[in-house]
């Protein structure tokens, strides 16, 4: 698999008119830099209550439908990798009331603080991300493009 390349210049590049440049990466890897689809899909992205992280999972989900129907993988990937990031942020809320893992300055782990809305989200998200990872167009264009 070909690494993310942060060394690219992403304010100048439309990865839509350049898909050969995208690198899918890791995880949620390059979800704030590639444009336009950060710009697209960025502010429907929100998990603060179950039902706007509905409202949000549903409208990333029909924008991964409309890329898959325009034959957009790059779109297709950064729409699964918004829903990877509002499944794994609300989870770091649900488990951290301030949103830090951590203590400042320390790589001491914070106690666990269970927040019920926040898993929720979370839960709403994960399930959009799931069904968006095992479409199979999806995998059979991931696969076409690393290749």
């Amino acid at each position: 698999m070909k690494e993310f390349d942060y060394s690219l210049d992403f304010k100048a590049i439309d990865f839509r008119q350049h898909p050969e440049l995208y690198r899918i990466g890791r995880g949620e890897q390059g979800v704030l830099l590639v444009e336009p689809y950060k710009s697209e899909i960025l502010p429907y992205w929100r998990f603060k209550t179950p039902d706007i992280a509905r409202q949000s999972a549903d409208k990333i989900y029909s924008l991964f439908l409309q890329y898959k129907a325009e034959g957009d993988f790059v779109g297709m990937d950064m729409a699964r990798k918004f829903l990877q990031m509002g499944y794994t942020r609300a989870r770091r809320y649900a488990n951290h009331k301030s949103g830090r893992k951590y203590a400042a300055g320390s790589k001491t782990v914070l106690p666990r603080e269970e927040d019920p809305i926040k898993a929720e989200s979370a839960k709403i998200f994960y399930e959009k991300w799931q069904l968006v990872k095992a479409d199979p167009e999806y995998l059979r264009l991931a696969t076409y493009h690393r290749d």
